[in-house]
């Protein structure tokens, strides 16, 4: 799976990628395009990466990283030109000139990079063979022309059409064919480089994203993940980004959970607004970073890898296949425990499920997926507004209503009985006092189980 693939998941990826500060658009695709990781040493390698590049942007001026960053702007997307190198087809100018720029701009960041003492931490092909090629002047201006120092007919030629003007038809004629030589004899040259050219334009656009992965982690607060090897994963201070910058701008700050979860289902009940969607976007958030080499939206966090992530989230109506809600969760769902049974290591975050049925049905059914992923190998993590039977499950609650303010924080129960807070929760909302006081007084009527 890549990045690309999940982009638009309702957990807040994309807010994620569109606040980093990549300099190049061809970064941007190379990470888009970039596979989710699965094996701890891929993982492992991939963070000890990044925390070279927040060291460096620690304790480098300000101006020698702005000199880095304005240098990675000029990184351009040139794979169809290297892919016709690489099969050996004859280059034009502007192809050319394309390989002299990316050769000059790589060799100028593996400078930057070894003058700060990063040097190695990405690896940067040598291209100056490259640029010997193609600047056979010495110029080191990332421009290309034919120049006459490739062929000494072709610089004769040349200034025979300056002299005599009246011959420009036939000399540029033959000018042209000399040209046209140059070329091929320049991309026969070149053929030899063309993997190292591609490596060349893959570590510029690394060294990108891993300075935006960096400045990310700073600017957000965000923390470096410790790898679980246990099958348990733990967040302390856990925190959703899009949802505190949209606090903020209300003037509110938004109230971290700690949470921890692991092979033995976990079951999350609290009243409407208690936050608990925004705990499992959260927790998928999370996994999606850890697991493409980000920051960890946490004070610390311990994570254990997963083969694959499922976030099943109501309101899914798809339009194009004529499914209602119901079915699109259900089908969701139902890929959940299919995968459950194929050997893999798998995350399952499931909110609120069949909640758009009535209270008997759901209740069956969400006690139902209860029993049927229980000793999987599935990490569950489940919300749910119906009072279930947990079986397994460990049982955690949205604290609720304390002095008349919502406590986000989750605490943990011995079953799995939802609070009844709703009224609370609307009344605290300034919602119309008759209209709360008559659902009172119908619910002080009701028989008490």
């Amino acid at each position: 799976m890549q990045l690309k693939n999940v982009i638009d998941s309702p957990c807040g990826l994309r807010f994620m990628l569109d606040e980093l500060e990549l300099q190049s658009g061809f970064a941007r695709r190379w990470l888009l395009d970039s596979p989710m990781m699965t094996r701890d040493e891929e993982i492992a390698a991939s963070y000890a990466v990044l925390h070279r590049f927040t060291d460096f942007i620690d304790r480098v001026e300000k101006t020698h990283l702005d000199t880095l960053l304005f240098k990675l702007q000029g990184l351009k997307d040139i794979r169809t030109t290297i892919r016709n190198l690489s099969q050996s087809a004859v280059l034009d100018d502007i192809e050319l000139f394309e390989i002299k720029h990316l050769a000059i701009l790589a060799t100028d960041v593996a400078k930057l990079m070894e003058k700060h003492g990063m040097g190695g931490v990405v690896e940067i092909p040598a291209l100056d063979g490259v640029i010997t090629i193609l600047d056979p002047d010495g110029m080191k201006i990332a421009t290309f022309y034919i120049y006459d120092s490739y062929c000494a007919q072709l610089k004769d030629l040349r200034a025979q059409m300056r002299q005599h003007p009246d011959q420009q038809d036939d000399l540029l004629l033959q000018a042209s064919e000399l040209e046209e030589g140059v070329r091929r004899d320049l991309s026969v040259q070149l053929h030899p480089f063309a993997a190292a050219i591609e490596q060349a334009q893959i570590a510029l656009a690394q060294i990108d994203v891993c300075l935006a992965k960096a400045m990310q982690m700073r600017q957000m607060g965000l923390s470096f993940p410790m790898l679980s090897n246990d099958g348990t994963s733990n967040y302390h201070c856990m925190f959703h980004p899009q949802v505190k910058v949209a606090l903020a701008a209300h003037g509110r700050e938004f109230q971290p959970v700690d949470i921890t979860y692991g092979m033995q289902p976990t079951l999350i009940t609290g009243a409407n607004m208690g936050g608990k969607t925004v705990v499992l976007k959260t927790l998928t958030l999370c996994q999606l970073l850890f697991q493409f080499g980000f920051g960890i939206p946490a004070a610390s966090a311990q994570i254990a890898v997963k083969d694959e992530i499922y976030f099943c989230i109501g309101d899914e109506q798809s339009v194009e296949k004529g499914l209602s809600s119901f079915a699109a969760e259900m089908k969701n769902i139902d890929a959940v425990i299919k995968a459950s049974r194929m050997n893999k290591r798998l995350l399952a975050l499931i909110d609120e499920p069949a909640r758009t049925t009535n209270p008997t049905e759901g209740t069956a059914l969400v006690t139902a997926l209860l029993k049927v992923l229980t000793g999987s190998a599935v990490s569950l993590v489940m919300t749910t507004h119906y009072d279930i039977e947990p079986g397994e499950a460990r049982c955690l609650r949205v604290k609720g209503i304390e002095n008349g303010e919502m406590d986000y924080r989750l605490v943990e129960v011995q079953d799995g009985e939802v609070p009844h807070e709703a009224l609370n929760i609307a009344q605290s909302l300034g919602i119309d006092s008759e209209w709360i006081g008559i659902a009172r007084n119908l619910l002080e009527s009701y028989p008490q189980p």
